[in-house]
């Protein structure tokens, strides 16, 4: 491992760890790359900070490993809706065992999946509950997947009281875009924001304000356009807040620095 990259006291506000971009989501666990590489390669690309986002106990577990690893990454705690089945009360207990970590930044990933239901409904509502209930205790931010699920979501999310929200690669459209902001959630966009097709998740970005707009990789998936094809890395991540710079007038350097700030504001460990 390179020394460079291991876990040291917070630097100063030169360091470009207090001043580069934040990747509020990827999965280090699951890239080929070696993590040391793909950590290193984000620096240099002017990503400072990142966080390896847990779906299971296992993967939680290794999050945290990695946090403590490498200078710069954090972890969250939490199993995918996809698994929300096996979401019984020893793995509860990883993962509030995990959350009393202050590397572990968030809970999650959790939420609903009716796109591919791999967990039935009921299950999947059962375990994200579970979810909010962790992140009101803790006090720790909840990020949250929704693939075709929104009016449940945002019912869920308004039933339980859920508080601090991050609503990971955003794909809804500007109305519930609107509605997060409403809220005070906020709304990160991936890479797939610079697909062709994807002139809604643009529009949809366009209705969240600065203050509460993130950027993320959701490596090693979904590449940006110009790299369809091949395993997404954190380092790519300028890519998405390049995309989102032109659509709001700003230039890289800008949108880098708003998405930061919007970072620290929704996970406050982060600093």
């Amino acid at each position: 491992m390179d020394p460079d990259l291991a876990t040291e006291p917070t630097a100063d506000a030169e360091d470009p760890a207090v001043t580069g971009g934040v990747d509020t989501h990827c999965h280090l666990f699951l890239m080929e790359t070696d993590p040391a590489e793909a950590v290193e390669a984000a620096r240099a690309a002017g990503v400072a900070r990142m966080i390896c986002v847990g779906i299971d106990p296992q993967s939680s577990r290794r999050s945290l490993e990695l946090a403590e690893s490498f200078r710069g990454v954090f972890a969250s705690a939490g199993v995918h809706p996809h698994t929300a089945s096996d979401f019984d009360r020893p793995s509860g207990a990883v993962v509030e065992e995990l959350l009393a970590d202050p590397l572990v930044v968030a809970v999650g990933e959790t939420g609903l999946d009716y796109y591919r239901r791999l967990s039935p409904e009921a299950d999947q509502q059962r375990a994200f509950r579970t979810h909010i209930a962790l992140s009101r205790e803790t006090g720790k931010p909840l990020v949250v997947h929704v693939r075709e699920a929104w009016d449940d979501a945002m019912r869920i999310l308004e039933e339980e009281r859920a508080e601090r929200v991050v609503l990971h690669c955003f794909s809804g459209d500007p109305s519930v875009a609107a509605e997060a902001g409403r809220r005070g959630y906020f709304c990160s966009f991936a890479g797939n924001v610079t697909y062709p097709n994807a002139a809604h998740l643009r529009d949809a970005a366009g209705a969240v304000d600065d203050r509460h707009l993130l950027v993320e990789t959701d490596s090693p998936f979904l590449s940006p356009q110009d790299l369809r094809g091949r395993p997404n890395a954190p380092a790519n991540v300028v890519r998405v807040a390049a995309a989102l710079a032109e659509g709001r007038g700003l230039n890289l350097d800008q949108m880098l620095a708003r998405t930061a700030d919007s970072a620290f504001r929704a996970f406050p460990l982060l600093r």
